[in-house]
């Protein structure tokens, strides 16, 4: 029989084996790959929303997984999404915002890990024009995409939201015209978005495509125009591309044939 004093070394010793089993477990179990922080993630592609395929297909939980910044629209095309420091956020087209749960899903997004390769300081006034040229003299390489973050103090930005729709689902071109448009005034804030390769035609947007979220996070939405006064730019070349296609009869079943170009610039950029 034990005595008191045996009985706790038996109880230290098994202790201390049972730790050494867990370090060797932990150390030797399989780890989860750490996340591809230069890769563009895409859900669908332009052309499938232009034509009206608005049926969500990734959860925001899912999509998390895959980057901490970008753009996209809801289920039903309700709303514009800026995803921006690793929070979703949902502008509707009655001008509010919020957060995003991780239940909800989406038709169309495209995010990245935000890790600036280029900094740059921009002073204003700029508009929306100025600043995309300024961007371009930076950008890496026409082949690349580039995640794009400018943040400052902005005289204005005028900025869209699209209403949430209803079965059977208009084109895209429809849809906008029921947007609803703001201006705000005197507002700091960040640009959140992509310059994307011509080549991408039909799949992204070409060019540039841009976001806002205010500081305050009571306003935002799809960039019109903007006139910048002081602020400061980031690039992040992200030179590989993942597409995760819709797994819906909507998508399996759209014609994604034609060429688009015109109503994509329509819907882009009025």
């Amino acid at each position: 029989m034990l005595s008191i004093t045996g009985y706790s070394r038996y109880l230290a010793v098994v202790t201390v084996v049972l730790a050494a089993a867990l370090v060797f477990i932990l150390a030797t179990a399989p780890q989860a790959p750490a996340p591809d922080r230069d890769l563009l993630f895409q859900v669908s592609t332009i052309d499938a929303l232009l034509i009206g395929d608005y049926e969500g297909s990734v959860t925001f939980s899912d999509l998390g997984s895959y980057g901490d910044f970008g753009l996209g629209t809801f289920d039903a095309l309700d709303g514009e999404m800026v995803a921006f420091e690793g929070t979703f956020w949902q502008v509707r087209a009655d001008g509010s915002v919020n957060a995003v749960p991780g239940t909800m899903t989406t038709p169309f997004s495209v995010v990245t890990w935000f890790d600036p390769d280029r900094t740059f300081s921009l002073d204003g006034p700029v508009n929306l024009t100025g600043i995309e040229s300024a961007v371009d003299a930076h950008r890496e390489s026409p082949n690349y995409f580039s995640a794009v973050l400018v943040d400052g103090t902005f005289d204005t930005v005028t900025v869209r939201s699209v209403p949430r729709q209803e079965e059977p689902y208009p084109p895209l071109a429809d849809a906008v015209l029921n947007q609803s448009v703001y201006t705000c005034a005197s507002v700091e804030g960040t640009l959140v978005g992509f310059w994307s390769p011509a080549y991408v035609s039909g799949i992204n947007v070409p060019g540039y495509h841009l976001h806002f979220i205010s500081d305050d996070r009571t306003m935002g939405g799809h960039v019109l125009e903007c006139t910048l006064l002081s602020g400061n730019v980031a690039l992040d070349t992200t030179p590989r591309f993942q597409m995760a296609l819709p797994d819906t009869v909507s998508f399996s079943s759209a014609d994604l044939t034609g060429d688009r170009t015109d109503e994509l610039v329509k819907v882009e950029k009025k």
